[in-house]
């Protein structure tokens, strides 16, 4: 290796278009999901979907669920762009559809079609920084993606409020069509196309497993919300063993028993999001109901908990060593962080609740870019875009599922302090657990 090459940096004249179009790409999914949460409600009144508002975020998942399984492996069968460049036009498609629906079925149909993208955009942003950037260079790409998600938290939002005030909650969603070309016009030249490593009568596996996970994912999501212990147990644990079944045939051999190197990484992706996003979920709630500050202080939490995970990503990035150590430092600071917002939650003060989620989203940040670098790394030749939607994968289901249990558990007990308390102690929990799974990220 020359000398100018181990000095070349990610904006360097040979990477800068491709790192520009991949944090474009992932900028604009930021924008666009965090966007539409601030104005969805306002959307269900106009086109009267507000007794069906869940589905306006459920078709995104479950779509996501299924776009990022399909490319992982698409881009393992013939490289990333194919699957980039059909998961960029599903993203423009849906949110033109979405832009235009004279009705609630139509708006839906865009929200599925623009999860189906969101969901092959993710995948292969970490496909990309896997196959196109050298090792030295990964963990500082990763941090820019935390930065590209986290900063459109803070604008996003405003931005969004402003458009649907000045031009109509329409231009929200239009606006994504030519931002995504921008994006494949960066990213998409000169992508290399692999020899196929994944034999084509195997092509079909991950449609039926995709599909059966979202499934298995809606049916238990669904149960949650019922209220009928005799319906609510047999139905959830149909869903359940439906989604794990399916969870045997999308993720890397070994992730259900945690076996070392890939599939621990994906296993701490999914405690990571879990502890991150199902502490996060009700963070403003539990602040605006029980501190009674105002929703404007209460999303300072959130705010706050985005910088720092910008921080944290971008000191590990900085000082990328022993990241076994690093993940297991990022759960500990993160459960201490879980800890100090659930006093501030229970008991106060409300800022106490902002301060922890500052020392949350740092371990966070850490904890996340460490393992996604080294998880990323030990991938087999071949099976990058697979390992890449894995991970993704796994952070969409966190998602949705801590989500799901808290605001079941918030639903059945309402807006008390115990049933807050039963959240951040089990989120908490997850993160202890996570800092015994660090150690078996490396073989």
């Amino acid at each position: 290796m020359t000398l100018s090459s181990t000095s070349e940096g990610v904006l360097s004249p040979r990477y800068r278009a491709r790192t520009v179009g991949i944090v474009l790409t992932v900028g604009l999914v930021a924008l666009e999901s965090l966007g539409v949460a601030t104005i969805l409600p306002d959307v269900s009144r106009l086109l009267g979907g507000l007794g069906s508002y869940g589905w306006a975020l459920a078709a995104l998942m479950l779509a996501n669920i299924v776009g990022t399984v399909l490319a992982g492996h698409a881009a393992d069968r013939g490289g990333p762009a194919r699957p980039l460049a059909a998961g960029l036009v599903a993203f423009a498609l849906g949110s033109a559809l979405a832009g235009l629906a004279p009705s609630w079925p139509v708006f839906l149909l865009g929200r599925f079609a623009q999860g189906l993208g969101v969901g092959a955009v993710m995948a292969m942003a970490y496909t990309l920084i896997g196959l196109v950037y050298p090792e030295r260079l990964r963990a500082r790409m990763f941090a820019l993606l935390s930065s590209a998600w986290t900063i459109p938290s803070l604008v996003g939002p405003v931005v969004a409020a402003a458009v649907a005030s000045s031009a109509g909650w329409r231009w929200v969603f239009l606006a994504m069509v030519p931002l995504a070309g921008v994006a494949a016009w960066c990213t998409l030249p000169g992508l290399a196309r692999p020899a196929p490593t994944t034999p084509e009568s195997s092509r079909w596996r991950p449609l039926v497993g995709s599909v059966a996970l979202a499934a298995g994912t809606a049916i238990l999501l669904a149960a949650l919300e019922l209220h009928t212990v005799a319906v609510l147990v047999p139905l959830a644990a149909a869903g359940f063993v439906l989604a794990v079944l399916a969870l045997r045939q999308v993720t890397p051999a070994g992730t259900l028993v945690v076996r070392r190197g890939v599939p621990a990484g994906v296993v701490v992706r999914f405690l990571l999001c879990a502890v991150y996003f199902g502490s996060e979920a009700f963070l403003p709630l539990g602040l605006t109901e029980l501190r009674h500050v105002s929703a404007f202080e209460a999303g300072l939490g959130l705010s706050a908990g985005a910088l720092s995970w910008v921080a944290g990503s971008a000191a590990q990035a900085k000082w990328d060593r022993n990241r076994r150590m690093a993940v297991a430092l990022g759960f500990a600071v993160l459960v201490a962080g879980v800890a100090v917002l659930a006093y501030g939650v229970l008991v106060g003060p409300g800022l106490l609740a902002v301060l922890g989620w500052v020392i949350g989203g740092a371990g966070m940040g850490v904890a996340f870019n460490a393992a996604t670098t080294e998880t990323l790394g030990r991938a087999p030749d071949g099976q990058q875009g697979s390992v890449s939607a894995a991970l993704q994968l796994a952070q969409t289901l966190a998602t949705a599922v801590a989500s799901g249990l808290g605001g079941a558990l918030i639903a059945a007990e309402g807006a008390a302090p115990a049933a807050f308390l039963a959240v951040f102690a089990g989120t908490a929990a997850l993160g202890l657990a996570g800092v015994l799974t660090a150690q078996r990220i490396t073989v």
